[in-house]
């Protein structure tokens, strides 16, 4: 029986729109980069995984374009990459009257602050795990395991949310169930198969 249901945020509850940056740092001499180039290029799963701080991660950033980005410029443009997915986020709101609702994902201090002024990410549920916060990303079995621990979830009483598919075999692997999610209303049928609705 479900008892926990786990949530990633990235192309999940949020939608990423990285058009701000990618077109600040073409302002700025960088050349027309996609975010997969830019993730390559920084130290994100450092920053993600709380080894580097924002100014360290928008430092990496400010070296993808010849010409100096303004500080504040750099950081807004980091951060104005989000949509929320509103069905999605009413489904997580919805669950949290019958289940357990919590947030794992990978994410560093800046977007989860940002999130959580934003959003109200932080409230949403009954608590979270962002990966900078654990010290690892997924999909290393360490996040899952912590995630058991700090948010007392039995492996077998908990499904989780996420678009990456490796991310979801981890989770599989240690025993919580998995719904890799494409469309909202695909997700909320994977749900109803495991008893799980509003």
């Amino acid at each position: 029986m479900i008892r926990n249901v786990v949530f990633d945020i990235g192309r999940v509850l949020i939608d990423l729109g990285p058009g701000p940056l990618i077109r600040l740092l073409e302002a700025h001499g960088s050349g027309r980069l996609s975010l997969e180039q830019i993730v390559a290029r920084i130290r994100l799963h450092d920053h993600e995984s709380g080894r580097i701080g924002g100014r360290e991660l928008l430092a990496d950033l400010a070296r993808l374009a010849p010409q100096p980005i303004p500080h504040e410029e750099l950081r807004a443009g980091w951060l104005d990459m989000f949509a929320p997915q509103e069905p999605m986020m009413d489904l997580a709101r919805g669950l949290t009257g019958g289940y357990r609702v919590f947030l794992l994902s990978n994410v560093g201090d800046l977007h989860w602050a940002h999130l959580s002024e934003t959003y109200d990410m932080h409230r949403l549920g009954h608590g979270a795990l962002p990966s900078f916060v654990a010290g690892v990303i997924k999909p290393d079995p360490a996040i899952y395991a912590q995630a058991e621990q700090r948010l007392r979830v039995v492996p077998a009483e908990t499904v989780f949310i996420d678009d990456r598919p490796e991310n979801i075999d981890a989770a599989v692997a240690r025993g919580w169930s998995g719904i890799r999610h494409c469309r909202f209303e695909d997700t909320v049928a994977a749900l109803a198969a495991l008893d799980v609705a509003p």
